[in-house]
């Protein structure tokens, strides 16, 4: 029987801001290794036997980000769903099993999120088998992590008798909501409860049966919302108001939770979840003074500390258990008990509708990225990068007028009824009002200075006409 891996990508990892943004979460990182833990959550699948192809779900925003990490590995997906919002993991999950359905209703599902660190790949691996037989039974199982401290920032679940005739695996009593610290320890200490992975195995057919059975309204608009999709390049989008008639609700509350067909594998595998800052030090080597530096950091007397620099020298004197976090247009500054709140200023950031929540000062579009320079009183300068064959849409401007100087590569510019090839230190103007396209004819990067001068610069002022991708 057939495992299809159903890789969960809609998170936005706002406890990992400055880093972690809506618009590049957490997922699309290099954190704990040389690839990004969506890269890694795939890769970790290589040797599994009986693996197909995954079937990934991600916000339509990062559909572009997604398919060039897949390209990254060599992963070829079975099949890549859109979600024109975020409706929590049911209605995802649903509509991977609805679309699994219509060829093989009795395979397996592996649910992973994509943002999650596993050190023991091979204790990982024998977790899935022992699920993997209590799946093939119609269990709904999931993968209980063994704590090794009474930790608050996870749920726990509670285990029940063995399961017959199955190995390692338990029925699942009942679940526990993020404990109090007291609480958390009574329940360590009792050695009957794990911490709550959102990992799942089940077989389609098994879990549509308790979804019908528990949270109909979800199978019925996601099934809508499927039916209606539309094949965009290699995506399936799945219909937008269908889809956001679906209850917003995770798998936990829709399903797990009531059904009686629930059953935890308990397993020890170097988890993580990677939720905030203090968890991310917890996972990763240490110098003598338990430190993690990452980039270009001197430290003096500093002990217990994560500190990351991206742009430029971060220097520490004196310091103890804290976290600081450096990016072109943003530092973090925290102590790491209170890892878990940086959630709270990236709602102030919002609230105040700053930006910084929500982008870096590098920009990724499906074309390649921008790159804010330097901005002021009517004007504002941008470093593009153009990829290898792609191009920007056909587009004009109300608000501003464009310079274009070619650092590096070959442009081919649409201005009007003209085309330009531009090389290194050549330049174009592109009027106000003017149609006019960009795009990299060549085999290297285009690397190019933009500068726009007008009455408004906002990212808005873009009237498309023709576009590779499909964007409105």
């Amino acid at each position: 029987m057939k495992i299809h891996p159903v890789i969960l990508c809609g998170g936005s990892g706002t406890r990992l801001w400055p880093l972690s943004r809506s618009a590049y979460p957490k997922q699309f990182l290099r954190l704990a290794s040389d690839h990004t833990l969506l890269q890694d959550t795939l890769r970790r699948l290589d040797g599994l036997p009986g693996v197909a192809a995954p079937i990934v779900i991600c916000n339509e925003e990062h559909r572009f980000l997604v398919a060039e990490q897949l390209r990254g590995i060599g992963a070829k997906p079975h099949l890549l769903l859109l979600e024109p919002m975020g409706r929590n993991t049911a209605p995802a999950i649903a509509a991977a099993a609805l679309a699994l359905a219509k060829t093989d209703p009795d395979a397996l599902m592996l649910v992973l999120p994509s943002d999650h660190v596993i050190k023991d790949v091979a204790s990982f691996h024998r977790a899935i088998g022992l699920a993997s037989a209590a799946a093939a039974q119609g269990l709904l199982t999931t993968f209980g992590i063994i704590p090794d401290a009474p930790e608050t920032g996870y749920g726990y679940i509670n285990r029940g008798s063995t399961v017959p005739r199955l190995e390692s695996t338990f029925a699942i009593q009942r679940f526990v909501e993020k404990p109090d610290l007291p609480t958390a320890q009574r329940l360590v200490a009792s050695g009957e409860y794990y911490w709550n992975s959102g990992m799942f195995l089940f077989r389609v057919s098994a879990f549509l049966d308790e979804m019908r059975a528990h949270g109909a309204p979800i199978v019925t608009a996601v099934q809508d919302a499927l039916d209606k999709a539309k094949t965009d390049m290699d995506f399936c989008r799945l219909d937008k108001a269908a889809f956001g008639a679906s209850p917003s609700i995770s798998i936990d509350y829709a399903v797990m939770e009531k059904t009686t067909h629930g059953a935890v594998v308990p397993v020890n595998m170097g988890w993580n979840d990677v939720g905030s800052w203090d968890a991310l030090w917890d996972v990763q080597d240490k110098d003598a003074a338990g430190n993690v530096f990452d980039g270009d950091v001197i430290a003096a007397d500093t002990r217990n500390s994560y500190v990351k620099a991206e742009s430029r020298m971060v220097a520490t004197v004196g310091v103890e258990d804290v976290v600081i976090v450096e990016t072109a247009d943003a530092v973090l500054v925290a102590s790491r008990d209170a890892a878990q709140d940086v959630k709270t200023l990236v709602d102030k950031l919002k609230a105040e509708g700053r930006s910084e929540h929500m982008f870096h000062r590098k920009v990724f579009r499906p074309w390649g990225s921008y790159e804010g320079i330097d901005a002021g009183d009517r004007y504002q300068v941008k470093r593009l990068t153009v990829n290898p064959g792609q191009k920007l849409s056909l587009q004009l401007h109300h608000h501003r007028a464009e310079h274009w100087v070619v650092v590096t590569g070959t442009a081919k510019v649409t201005r009007g009824d003209d085309e330009i090839l531009l090389t290194e230190n050549q330049s174009v103007y592109i009027p106000l009002g003017v149609k006019h396209r960009l795009e990299n004819p060549g085999l290297v990067p285009l690397q190019l200075i933009e500068v726009q001068s007008g009455s408004y610069l906002g990212e808005d002022d873009i009237v498309r006409f023709e576009d590779v991708y499909n964007r409105g």
